[in-house]
């Protein structure tokens, strides 16, 4: 497995509250933040680089185990999620930064004015045949397991949402989140691929898959342990990493 640690930092509610602030501030209105031009899923690469450039002044973000993704092609990776945090849409700009290409993320809702701002950053709705379409057309795409209140469980697996990677015939990866909520620090472990057993068929072989990503997620959640920010608060109560 590959151990070369980088970190991401997965914000809270209030942090994509500060978010929206910032930019109001920096960038002024949405003229500024966009060229107008999207790809086929509505993706503004202008305004995802806007985006990515204003979170570093809040977040110290990094990847590890990116290098197992493929470097062209579709996948789709599964992220473990915390209660009220954005762990999909910020994993999957996190990951698009560490690879290159863009990456898409699954949970925009189709509402306005939300929705539309989501699907400039690459949301895709929670849909099995949206999520099918994008991997069949080469694209990474992120979703997350259902958010929990502790930092060290995951959360169930949408196998309907997974069926799409096995539509597509596009290779699965599961991904364990741990962040400190009051400080920078925070950490993305992508695992290996999980593959089904081939002799499944129909829905049976979707639940497999999802089964076997909650247990790798777990697994990697577990191997998590230990300092992300290399100081003791990492293992205060509540911080997230250490404590519970």
């Amino acid at each position: 497995m590959d151990r070369l640690a980088d970190v991401i930092t997965l914000p809270a509610r209030r942090a994509a509250n500060t978010l929206a602030g910032g930019a109001r501030n920096t960038y002024g209105n949405m003229s500024e933040w966009t060229r107008g031009e999207v790809d086929d899923w509505g993706r503004d690469p202008h305004f995802v680089g806007r985006v990515w450039a204003l979170s570093h002044l809040r977040w110290n973000v990094a990847v590890n185990g990116h290098r197992r993704l493929p470097k062209s092609g579709g996948a789709l990776v599964v992220v473990s999620a915390r209660r009220f945090a954005m762990a999909p849409v910020f994993a999957a700009l996190s990951i698009g930064g560490a690879v290159g290409r863009p990456v898409r993320f699954v949970g925009r809702p189709d509402v306005a004015p939300i929705g539309p701002v989501m699907q400039r950053l690459g949301g895709l709705l929670a849909r099995a045949d949206e999520i099918a379409g994008a991997l069949r057309g080469g694209e990474l795409v992120v979703m997350g397991a259902d958010p929990t209140t502790h930092p060290r469980h995951v959360g169930h697996v949408d196998h309907r949402l997974v069926g799409a990677a096995v539509a597509a015939g596009t290779k699965v990866f599961p991904a364990a989140t741990a962040s400190v909520p009051f400080l920078r620090g925070a950490r993305v472990e992508i695992g290996p691929e999980v593959r089904p057993d081939r002799r499944r068929r129909g829905p049976l072989i979707e639940l497999e898959l999802a089964d076997g990503l909650e247990s790798a997620i777990q697994q990697l959640l577990d191997e998590l342990g230990g300092p992300v920010t290399g100081t003791p608060l990492d293992w205060l109560p509540l911080s997230g990493i250490g404590g519970t």
